[in-house]
């Protein structure tokens, strides 16, 4: 028997009730993490009968997964934002805190987020972040040389996991302006460092 086929929030109105659901669900993980957020909870904090939230999602998973790629559209709508207006050492840096501010919310909450939406959209979801990020430092005027596949792979990947290591392990208490310091160090190093290997002599 087949699923049955979940509605379409192409309308406002259903729309309206999408964002209701998943600021609902923002807001219980917030306050009282995973253990306690349930569909039943969702829904009532909503304003929505449960029979509502199950037209639009599946199961509390497809609700994280909603949650987790929404901040994720957001970042990516950030850096090519800054992809467009910004150049140099500013633009590493801009993208840099965007990717850091890409998923909000409590250590335990981004943690949350981004499995969820590691599990929905597996790597695919690193290939979608890999080719924005790619896309913002290739404009970059000391970025006149061909990036290879594995080397461009390092330094996206690299950002992106290291990221998600501090979000998975709070009780570093990693210092965020230090930590995005480092993250900016690390891409500006390897650039440069590729850009040494790849001068005429070199």
């Amino acid at each position: 028997m087949t699923e049955k086929k979940r509605r379409n929030p192409k309308q406002d109105r259903a729309q309206a009730t999408v964002e209701a659901i998943l600021e609902a669900a923002f807001q219980i993980l917030e306050a009282d993490g995973l253990a306690k957020l349930t569909t039943s909870r969702i829904a009532e904090r909503a304003g929505v009968s449960i029979g509502t939230l199950y037209q639009y999602f599946r199961d509390k998973d497809a609700i994280l997964a909603a949650m987790g790629q929404r901040q994720s559209d957001e970042m990516r709508e950030k850096i090519t934002a800054i992809v467009l207006d910004a150049s140099g050492r500013a633009g590493v840096r801009d993208i840099v805190r965007a990717l850091m501010g890409g998923l909000q919310g409590s250590p335990e909450t981004r943690m949350v987020l981004s499995d969820a939406l590691f599990r929905s959209g597996g790597e695919g979801v690193v290939g979608r972040q890999h080719l924005t990020f790619l896309d913002s430092i290739s404009g970059r005027r000391d970025f006149d040389f061909p990036l290879g596949k594995e080397s461009a792979f390092i330094l996206t990947h690299a950002v992106i996991y290291l990221l998600r290591a501090a979000a998975a392990e709070p009780e570093l208490a990693l210092d965020p302006a230090v930590l995005e310091d480092e993250l900016v160090h690390l891409m500006e190093s390897y650039i440069a460092s590729l850009a040494a290997r790849a001068a005429p002599g070199a």
